[in-house]
């Protein structure tokens, strides 16, 4: 079977990742957690995950209601290492919801017209309108991250981001947009595991990217630029939630949890509590587990 980039994830795994890196996924039962700082031993019981799951997308199509009746404007946006599980907790969160007002926004390189425009500007394009919910699958922390390890960007366009990405989400809140913010963040076996299943799987293969690719080696100038990225755009109007998501189960619902925990909407069921602490909390959260 041929592989994608010519089993560049393979030729990692063989010839470069850390031997603790390798011997985490050599030993990996099933159903066991990788990552031996992650506070749970093995993922969450699929019975009680997926009748958890059921009835809190039964409060996001209540949520969903009350957004479109009372004109709120929600925007959510996903961030996260490569194969945090972005996608598949953005699913979890709409598969049961109209897509008429329920969207997701995943934007591609930008055009030569868009890299002449104000960085921001087209995303703005794409924020929700009354009675709307939108899902950014990654966003403008793109120059936090990516484009700094990947040197996309200039020092200083950096700068100017973070400069003004504190006022720019002030600006959204005060004008009555609801921002979430939430980070996802796997251990460092667990992403190459889930990698190395896609680089095998001909239905998966194309959720690989060379940047995906060329980040393996990155690990430690990620982390650098997330920790930056978390502490300078952390604030009390836009703050991050940061979800562990080497267990996907405990992750989704943990999001899920997150978000509808802090709306105050119609017919909001018992069935809505705070997320675990464990696997759901601000930067200091990310800051624990960082090294994973």
């Amino acid at each position: 079977m041929d592989l994608p980039f010519d089993g560049a994830i393979s030729a990692f795994y063989d010839n470069e990742a850390p031997e603790w890196v390798r011997d985490q996924i050599k030993s990996a039962k099933k159903n066991r957690i990788l990552n031996p700082d992650y506070p749970y031993d093995s993922r969450w019981y699929k019975g009680e995950y997926e009748d958890t799951l059921a009835a809190l997308q039964i409060e996001l199509v209540r949520l969903q209601a009350w957004v479109k009746e009372s004109g709120a404007r929600i925007a959510i946006v996903f961030e996260g290492r490569d194969a945090a599980g972005k996608g598949g907790t953005i699913k979890r969160f709409r598969e049961n919801l109209s897509a008429r007002s329920a969207r997701v926004v995943a934007l591609s390189k930008p055009t030569d017209r868009e890299r002449g425009e104000w960085y921001f500007q087209r995303y703005i394009k794409e924020l929700p309108a009354e009675g709307e919910i939108t899902f950014f699958d990654r966003s403008w922390y793109n120059r936090g991250v990516v484009e700094h390890v990947f040197g996309f960007c200039e020092p200083q366009e950096r700068e100017l981001f973070f400069k003004q990405v504190n006022p720019f989400e002030q600006m959204l809140v005060e004008d009555g947009v609801q921002l979430f913010k939430i980070w996802l963040n796997v251990g460092r076996a667990e992403q190459l595991r889930r990698f190395r299943d896609r680089e095998k799987d001909p239905l998966k293969q194309w959720k690989l990217s060379g940047i995906d690719v060329k980040g393996l080696s990155r690990w430690d100038p990620y982390s650098q630029a997330i920790g930056e990225t978390l502490a300078r755009s952390h604030t009390d109007a836009a703050p991050w939630t940061v979800v562990r998501s080497d267990d996907k189960r405990r992750a989704r619902v943990g999001a899920i949890q997150a978000v509808l925990s802090q709306i105050d909407y119609a017919r909001k069921g018992k069935i809505v509590s705070a997320p675990d602490p464990k696997v759901v909390g601000g930067p200091d959260l990310w800051a624990d587990a960082s090294g994973a």
